[in-house]
């Protein structure tokens, strides 16, 4: 006689996106006037991956990023960092979210300039919690010399490398950088390019990097592009 047991499957859960946005819709409003920033964005960023979201200006990349650091709360739909919702988390909550799990690479000031290179990846430390050598942390960019240089006398590309290192140094598992090569020559963009890339190969950061570069898009692992606030 054939049994008709079978042993139960099992099932391996899938991990948690570093980044997702599910059905994700902002509305900014002034007065009667609204403008539709995100229209229902959906988007999953795998952890190590290193993603370039592409679009033309107003498409809204610099919104979807925004909601990624918690500055913002979406006006419809969900956004998730490593399985967890931060549109549940209180204003506390988010604040230890960007201090603790994620780097943020602005296209301009990113660091204080009135403190050197290594007191502002000392600073990030602290403020993660964290103990390490900022020396060493700068070294891994290149920047063993500007460890005892003020932030305010730095190249814009080095400017951008110590914001890459601080973010190393605390092992912040998601980095997000908004243009971070908009302003810089050829040189100093490659620069940090390659430094996004050690994040990703060495630390095994997730990176996200909004351009408008066509360059950078081709040196990420993946493109998505954003237009009229959409995934394509």
């Amino acid at each position: 006689m054939t049994s008709l047991y079978r042993e139960p499957e099992v099932r391996e859960e899938a991990a948690p996106a570093a980044l997702e946005f599910v059905d994700v819709f902002k509305i900014y409003r002034s007065g009667p006037a609204e403008t539709v920033a995100l229209r229902g964005l959906d988007m999953r960023i795998e952890p190590g991956e290193l993603v370039a979201v592409f679009g033309p200006s107003g498409s809204g990349k610099s919104t979807m990023l925004r909601l990624a650091c918690g500055l913002e709360q979406p006006s419809a739909g969900e956004v998730r960092a490593f399985g967890s919702s931060l549109t549940r988390l209180d204003e506390d909550e988010l604040a230890e979210y960007r201090a603790r799990s994620i780097g943020i690479v602005f296209q301009t000031l990113n660091l204080w300039p009135e403190l050197t290179a290594g007191e502002n990846v000392e600073l990030a430390l602290k403020l993660a919690g964290r103990t390490g050598d900022p020396r060493e942390a700068l070294g891994e960019f290149g920047l063993e010399g500007a460890t005892d240089r003020l932030a305010s006398v730095l190249s814009g590309g080095e400017q951008q490398r110590v914001a890459i290192a601080a973010a190393a140094a605390r092992n912040a598992p998601l980095v997000l950088a908004d243009e971070p090569t908009a302003e810089l020559d050829e040189a100093n963009e490659q620069r940090v390019l390659d430094a996004l890339h050690g994040l990703r190969n060495d630390h095994g950061t997730t990176v996200v990097v909004v351009t408008h570069s066509p360059s950078v898009a081709a040196s990420a692992d993946r493109v998505v592009e954003i237009r009229d606030g959409k995934a394509q």
